[in-house]
């Protein structure tokens, strides 16, 4: 039996111990996996960076037309008279309901022919084309109170209001105050105030008037006009 040599027996011990080595196909599919992972990764971010700049531009473009459809609602308001014009700034800002149910009122022509149907001196004048006898009796007697005072009063004269049980029944009537009221808000939905045509406004209160404060010669609104800029 042919005897094996040393050398011979050292080689094929250490073939037997080495480790094997990664095959070709099992690296090929690493790569791929990774590849696949990274890519992923890429998408999703790609994705999701678009849909912020796609979010970002839409609330861009619904604040501006936000912005444009207030800026389109006008700012002002021209109430012409059978005793001349009067001219209201409208507070869309504090009152934007109530001057939005204006304007619209406006525009489909409610206010033309309105009488002017209580005249209370030093009080208010109201226009209106509902007659309610209990609120009537209740303005008047304010108006007595109110004439007969002499002290610090929390609102101005000649601001631009709606009676709130009106308002509220799907009218719409106007009152401007001729003196300043200390509890307007209690009846008074206020959204403006007369900027021009404060004298007509004091020529309409100085009519003369029957027992119950209704203008003995027709006074009345003959249309409202809404601008967007001051006359």
């Amino acid at each position: 039996m042919a005897r094996i040599k040393p050398q011979a027996l050292l080689l094929q011990s250490k073939k037997k111990k080495a480790p094997s080595g990664v095959s070709v196909p099992t690296i090929i599919v690493y790569i791929l996996i990774v590849a696949v992972m990274v890519f992923s990764l890429f998408s999703t971010y790609k994705y999701w960076s678009r849909r912020s700049i796609l979010q970002t531009q839409d609330g861009i473009s619904n604040r501006k037309f936000i912005e444009r459809k207030k800026s389109d609602i006008p700012n002002y308001a021209l109430i012409s008279t059978s005793k001349g014009q009067i001219t209201v700034e409208l507070y869309k800002d504090g009152s934007p309901d109530i001057v939005n149910e204006f304007i619209d009122f406006s525009q489909k022509g409610h206010f033309k022919g309105m009488q002017f149907t209580r005249v209370v001196k030093n009080f208010v004048i109201q226009g209106s084309k509902i007659e309610n006898s209990e609120a009537t009796e209740d303005w008047t007697s304010r108006g007595k109170h109110y004439s007969q005072l002499n002290t610090s009063l929390k609102h101005e004269a000649f601001m631009l209001g709606t009676s709130k049980a009106t308002h509220e029944g799907g009218g719409f009537d106007l009152f401007i105050t001729t003196a300043p009221i200390p509890d307007l808000n209690d009846k008074i939905n206020i959204f403006g105030r007369v900027i021009k045509g404060e004298d007509v406004v004091q020529e309409i209160e100085e009519v003369d008037t029957d027992d119950h404060y209704r203008p003995k010669t027709p006074v009345q609104i003959n249309e409202v006009t809404t601008l967007k800029h001051k006359t």
